[in-house]
C-alpha cells in the first residue's frame, strides 16, 4: 500500500511567491522504504537572484582564473531560431505517477527552457538555451559499466522504452538559492539497474556527461572544471524510487539545454548532482571523486543533500528565491532534504549531516 506524506511547503501561484503562511501538501510514495554547484554570472531581469551570492559566486571564477565565457559569435536571430527548433520538441507520452509528484504550481515552461546551468554551453544561465542546439545527440548511446554482472551499452530508443515513461512533478532546489517546480518525465534509475545487476562490490553509482568538442559545446574550451562533468550517489540513493532518468519535461522530450537526451534527477539534493545528457554510467566499490568536489572541496561536499541548517561558506542556504516570482517578492523557507525527508531521512540515519554535507 502507499504510504502517504504530508509536507509543509509555500505554493505559488501563477508562478509568483506566496505570501501567505505555507499550506500542507501531500505527496505519496510506493512503499514505506523510500529511501555543493554553479556559478551564478547574468541573471535575467525577472528572475534575480540576491546581489550578494551573485557577486561571490562570480569571485570565486574570477580568483580561480576562470572568467565567464565570451557571449557567442551568433548572430541573435541565428539563437532566436535555435530556441524555436527547440520548442519544436517531439511530444513524449507519459502517465503522471501523483504518488511521487508534489502538488504545486508548476514553473512555466519557458523559465524551465531558459533559465539553465550547464556550464559546457557557458556560465551565464542564458548561454545552454542559446548554445545547446549545437550538441550532437543523434545516435546516443549510454555505457553501463564497472561493478555489474552484465554491461551493456544502450541506444538511447532502448532506454526509451526498457520502462513505462512516467510524469512526475519533482523540485529542483539549486545549491545558488533558487527553485523551481517541474514536470519530468522518466522513470527510476533503479529499471535500468536491476537489469545490469549491480555485484556484491558495488557501492556507487557515477554518472559521465557528454564531452563533444568546442564547435558542439563551447564551454569547454576553458577549464572552468575538469571536463568531462561528472557526478555521484550511493548505490543505494541511487535505487531510491525517486531518484529518476528522466527523457522529457512538459510532455515533450528534453531540449538539450536540460540535459538531452537523457538526464537524472535526484530531487532531495542540490541541482548540481543531478547530471545532465549522461553517456556512462559506472558502477564502483569506491567513492567517485565528483567535479564539484574536485573544483572547491572546502565548498562541496558528495552528498549535497538539501539542507537550510548548513550554510554554503559564502551564503546561507535557509531560504529560496522560486524562478518565475517578484524581482524583491518574499523568499521561501528551505525545507529539509527539498520537503523529501520523509522519504528519504532514513538513508542518512546516524550521519553527521553538517560533516557530510
Amino acid at each position: 500500500m502507499p504510504t502517504e506524506l504530508k509536507i509543509n511547503t509555500a505554493v505559488t501561484a501563477s508562478c509568483k511567491p506566496n505570501t501567505s503562511a505555507a499550506v500542507g501538501q501531500r505527496l505519496h510514495f510506493l512503499d514505506g522504504n523510500i529511501m555543493r554547484h554553479t556559478p551564478l554570472p547574468r541573471i535575467l531581469p525577472s528572475e534575480i537572484t540576491d546581489e550578494h551570492l551573485w557577486t561571490t559566486r562570480r569571485e570565486w571564477l574570477q580568483r580561480a582564473g576562470l572568467t565567464a565565457l565570451a557571449v557567442g559569435t551568433g548572430s541573435l536571430g541565428t539563437a532566436a531560431y535555435a530556441a524555436k527548433a527547440e520548442n519544436n520538441r517531439a511530444v513524449l507520452p507519459a502517465t503522471r505517477n501523483a504518488q511521487l509528484s508534489v502538488d504545486e504550481t508548476l514553473t512555466a515552461e519557458e523559465d524551465v527552457i531558459s533559465y539553465n546551468n550547464f556550464y559546457e554551453f557557458g556560465t551565464d544561465k542564458s548561454d545552454p538555451e542559446r548554445r545547446a542546439h549545437r550538441m550532437e545527440t543523434e545516435p546516443w548511446t549510454v555505457r553501463v559499466e564497472g561493478e555489474v554482472l552484465h554491461p551493456r551499452t544502450y541506444d538511447i530508443d532502448d532506454l526509451r522504452k526498457l520502462a513505462a515513461m512516467e510524469e512526475r512533478i519533482y523540485r529542483l532546489r539549486c545549491v545558488e538559492g533558487w527553485s523551481m517546480v517541474i514536470p519530468w518525465i522518466g522513470y527510476s534509475l533503479s529499471h535500468v539497474l536491476n537489469d545490469v545487476q549491480p555485484t556484491g562490490n558495488a557501492k556507487y553509482v557515477e554518472f559521465i556527461t557528454a564531452q563533444q568538442g568546442p564547435n558542439h559545446m563551447p564551454g569547454v574550451r576553458r577549464p572552468i572544471l575538469d571536463w568531462p562533468y561528472t557526478e555521484g550517489l550511493r548505490l543505494d540513493e541511487a535505487m531510491h524510487p525517486l531518484t529518476m532518468l528522466v527523457f522529457g519535461v512538459y510532455g515533450k522530450l528534453l531540449p538539450n539545454q536540460n540535459g538531452a537526451p537523457m538526464r537524472v534527477a535526484v530531487p532531495w539534493k542540490y541541482g548540481f548532482k543531478s547530471g545532465k545528457s549522461i553517456v556512462t554510467i559506472r558502477l564502483r566499490s569506491d567513492e567517485p571523486q565528483t567535479s564539484w568536489v574536485k573544483a572547491a572541496p572546502h565548498e562541496y561536499g558528495f552528498y549535497a543533500n538539501v539542507n537550510p541548517e548548513v550554510p554554503h561558506p559564502r551564503w546561507s542556504q535557509a531560504t529560496e528565491r522560486r524562478i518565475g516570482g517578484r524581482l524583491f517578492g518574499p523568499r521561501t523557507p528551505t525545507q529539509m532534504f527539498n520537503g523529501y525527508g520523509e522519504a528519504v531521512a532514513s538513508l542518512y540515519a546516524g550521519m553527521d549531516l553538517a560533516r557530510y554535507y
